[in-house]
């Protein structure tokens, strides 16, 4: 498409060249849609937009509009697509969903006096978007760009709506896997990489891929360029000097912006160069599998973590709480500090309440100065800044008032800018009649063309009575509408009354309408005054936008400030109402949870209980835990909710359990749930394997590891022989953290051989032949995996599951004894392996073995007889027997 695109826009310029026959508005269309041939160009005719040629059937198709065709004089008939120019906004969505760039070309003069002066006024690409009514407001839309030099990995990222401007850099063999998982983070809108890519390895993007000319990445020209952006002698300061890649990103978005929109680049005043390694790393499948932003189910926020804790009073806190979320840190110090926010936010609630009014008095102050600094900006926008900048001391005064130190800090820390709302309360105001204006006395020269109109104003208003008084006709009005102007309306038995100096200017149905030449004078003045009362209007503006932008690093730091910490006031709130504790943070490896509950699950219970569960590991505790139970018995619940506190106490926020302790964790792995990538090639059990694969490699000693179902899907054979040896790298190479479910019982004997492992199982009952789910976890193995029951619940037929139950009867010994296994016997001190004669257990087999260490372990002399009876009803219970065995 792209090439048969470019050959049409090609021909088009040959034809004009050569001289053909066309029509004005079709030459000044092929004049403009060369100067930007890779964009679509939506052409202002009237009350359309309109597209032709190859743009008009890919506008029909993505945009779904209807596809016609018009005839331009000689060169014939060309396809052409319009979009009603008030639905502007809805159409442009659609085409920035589809990963196109649009140029939109406006009527820069009347119709009716020759051919319309049209030009290009903005160009828009997915990741420049800043009209409010295509962002989303609890998003950022970030443009991304990518610059790889040799083993160096750069990016960059820019949301222009709000002045966010960063980068980071990545070295070495892990570089790429860093670059993706940094990617997901950030999930850009549109990637800028070179059209020459360094080296043979391909630059994998996320979002719509835009090419630049390989030289704007050059880390030389990229720095000159930053510097004058940021008006600095030094990247130093920025924390950026010695990466090269990094800056040639960057530097290749000033370029991309200046190329499609210049006047976004003022609202990039500074440059961060986050600590990523002070970050806990979440890959793809991880943000996936525990629905941070997104739930599976549903597509959007409802059902996921975020939409559970988006308890924030503006945009731009939910923006920061949506980051949050994305990046847990692993700096003690700053876990602390949000931590002592949240606790005393938790602890004062009216202040809550106070903060969360002002706060929505202040609204999505980042995009608001966004409009000023780009020329968008109405005088209500302005008036709108001047309120958030007055709710700021009132915002101040309530943290202080708590005297809690953590609060105490952001007030003083919350910059007011003074001067800044001494300037707009001068020059916007807020009339009971006429809405937003700006103020007399800051323009003058507004001021006296406004005098001017409104005199004429009043005069026009005065003429219909006075001339009633003058004529004598009671029903004489004095009208005006766009297309005639002025004029004064005479019904028909009225019309010999009609003095001399009325000039016909339009017969209507019930009479003539006319005009004099003082009306006709009041309305050159008139429209005059309007004109030049829109020019001054528009230079005013210009001119207090200057004034903000003087001011512009400060207020942007405070609205960051305000909007983080609408974010933990969020966290405070979901705290206060679900009943969470203060997580105790601390650098060892122990992972300490008592009666931790599943946020969303538990929300979404409707007030009914949520059975709560303990997870220990690490520290004196096993490092890895092997849980097994029946489908539908909560395991993967239990999974996630402990990836979850983890999570959240690594953002800072308080915990849905009675007490938890958590020993930092660098990076948080899950491998959760069945999907497939057709378009990638990859089967289920593909995916499978990769991202177990990426976590044997990436997991450390201090990562936090969840499993689930690793091997299952492939042969039984197969997946159990993958599953312990997955397993047993955790144990004995990595040593993660490690939650392993499994419906593999045999893995169960395996964990009971390796020295740093447990097993645990989610419990269930059996009663009148159907299973009842306890969602409890609890030490030990599962007795059997309910796979039968669950099917019976699902609506299976029964005459399927009865065929089932018989198999399962069929199968010699299953029920009573594991898998033999080929691990090694244990052995006595004299060499000799232990001979037990226990009727069904196979000599050297695990449950022999396992029984044998058991009893080694006991301590007779310690157990009461209760004791002793629970003991061997557990190892009856293990080894398959029932009370009738």
């Amino acid at each position: 498409m792209g090439r048969e695109r470019g050959k049409t826009e090609a021909g088009e310029r040959d034809r004009i060249g050569a001289g053909e026959d066309v029509v004005p508005s079709r030459r000044q269309y092929l004049s403009l849609k060369a100067q930007h041939p890779g964009a679509i160009l939506l052409y202002r005719m009237g009350d359309f937009y309109e597209t032709f040629d190859d743009d008009a059937a890919i506008a029909a198709r993505d945009a779904r509009i209807t596809l016609t065709s018009r005839s331009f004089g000689r060169s014939g008939r060309v396809p052409m697509a319009g979009i009603p120019h008030h639905a502007l906004n809805h159409y442009l969505a659609r085409l920035l969903h589809a990963g196109h760039t649009v140029a939109i070309a406006e009527q820069l003069s009347e119709p009716g006096k020759g051919l319309v002066e049209r030009a290009v006024t903005r160009v828009v690409t997915p990741g420049t978007v800043v009209e409010p009514g295509l962002l989303p407001s609890a998003e950022n839309r970030y443009l991304a760009a990518i610059c790889r030099l040799g083993g160096r990995i750069g990016l960059a990222w820019a949301d222009v709506s709000t002045g966010e401007f960063a980068l980071a850099e990545f070295d070495g063999p892990t570089a790429p896997e860093r670059l993706a998982e940094e990617l997901a983070r950030l999930n850009p809108a549109e990637c800028l990489v070179p059209d020459q890519p360094d080296g043979d390895q391909p630059i994998e993007t996320r979002g719509h891929r835009t090419t630049l000319e390989r030289w704007h990445f050059e880390p030389a020209g990229a720095r000159t360029r930053l510097l004058r952006q940021l008006r600095a002698a030094t990247l130093e300061p920025f924390g950026c000097a010695e990466w090269p890649a990094a800056t040639g990103a960057a530097g290749a978005i000033l370029v991309y912006l200046e190329r499609t929109n210049p006047r976004l680049l003022p609202l990039l005043t500074s440059l961060r160069a986050p600590a990523l390694d002070q970050q806990v790393v979440l890959d793809a499948a991880t943000r996936r599998n525990l629905e941070l932003t997104h739930s599976l189910r549903h597509g959007g926020s409802r059902n996921s973590l975020f939409g559970l804790l988006d308890e924030t009073a503006t945009p731009m806190g939910a923006r920061a709480l949506r980051r949050l979320l994305g990046q847990p840190l692993r700096d003690l110090g700053e876990l602390r500090r949000r931590q002592g926010i949240v606790a005393a936010l938790v602890e004062e609630p009216r202040c809550r309440l106070g903060i969360r009014r002002e706060l929505g008095i202040v609204g999505d102050l980042e995009r608001l100065a966004g409009r000023v600094v780009q020329g968008t900006a109405t005088i209500r926008d302005y008036l709108a800044l001047a309120a958030a900048l007055r709710a700021f001391p009132a915002i101040q005064a309530r943290l202080r008032a708590t005297g809690e130190r953590a609060l105490l800090g952001c007030a003083e820390s919350l910059d007011t800018v003074p001067q800044l709302v001494s300037v707009l309360e001068d020059a916007v105001e807020e009339d009971a009649e006429q809405g937003a204006l700006l103020r007399r006395g800051f323009a003058p020269e507004l001021d006296a063309v406004r005098d001017a109109a409104h005199q004429t104003r009043s005069w026009l208003a005065r003429l219909e009575r006075s001339e009633r008084e003058r004529t004598g006709i009671r029903s004489l009005k004095v009208g005006f509408n766009k297309v005639f102007g002025y004029y004064i309306e005479v019904t028909r038995p009225n019309l010999p009354l009609v003095p001399g100096d009325y000039l016909r200017k339009q017969t209507v149905a019930n009479g003539e309408r006319y005009i004099t030449a003082a009306l006709k004078e009041a309305e050159a003045r008139m429209l005059a005054a309007e004109d030049e009362i829109a020019a001054l209007e528009r230079a005013t503006l210009a001119r207090l936008a200057e004034s903000v932008q003087a001011h512009l690093p400060r207020l942007l730091r405070s609205a960051e400030q305000l909007a983080r910490l609408d974010a933990l006031l969020a966290l405070a709130e979901v705290a206060a109402r679900e009943r969470w504790v203060r997580p105790m943070l601390d650098e060892s490896d122990a992972l300490e949870i008592a009666n931790g509950r599943h946020p969303v699950v538990e929300a979404s219970l409707g007030g009914a209980p949520f059975i709560a569960n303990d997870c220990c590991l690490g520290g004196e505790h096993p490092r890895q835990c092997v849980l097994t139970g029946p489908n539908m018995g909560g395991k993967s619940t239990f999974l996630r909710q402990v990836a979850l506190i983890v999570l959240l106490a690594q953002v800072g926020s308080f915990v849905p359990a009675a007490s938890a302790r958590i020993g930092l964790v660098d990076r948080i792995f899950t491998r959760i749930g069945a999907h497939d990538d057709l378009p990638g090639g990859a089967s289920t059990f593909m995916v499978e394997m990769v991202e177990t694969a990426a976590i044997l490699r990436q997991a450390s000693a201090r990562s936090l590891v969840i499993l689930d179902e690793v091997g299952r899907g492939t042969s039984t054979q197969d997946g159990l022989a993958l599953a312990r040896a997955v397993l047993e790298d955790l144990h004995d190479r990595v040593g993660a953290r490690t939650l392993f479910a499994t419906h593999y019982l045999e893995l169960t004997e395996v964990a009971g051989e390796l020295s740093r492992a447990a097993n645990l199982h989610v419990a269930a009952s059996e009663r009148d032949g159907g299973v009842i789910f306890l969602y409890a976890v609890r030490p030990g193995t599962a007795d059997q995996a309910y796979g039968i029951h669950v099917a019976r619940l699902a609506g299976l037929p029964s005459w399927v599951t009865e065929r089932a139950a018989e198999l399962l009867d069929a199968e010699p010994a299953r029920a009573a004894s594991p898998r033999p296994s080929a691990a090694t016997p244990l052995l006595h001190e004299d060499g000799e392996s232990y001979q037990l004669t226990l009727d069904g257990i196979p000599r050297g087999s695990l449950g022999a073995a396992q029984l044998a260490r058991e009893l080694r372990r006991l301590d007779v002399s310690q157990l009461t007889p209760g004791q002793a009876i629970d003991w061997l009803a557990e190892q009856q219970r293990r080894l398959g027997y029932g009370r009738d065995g």
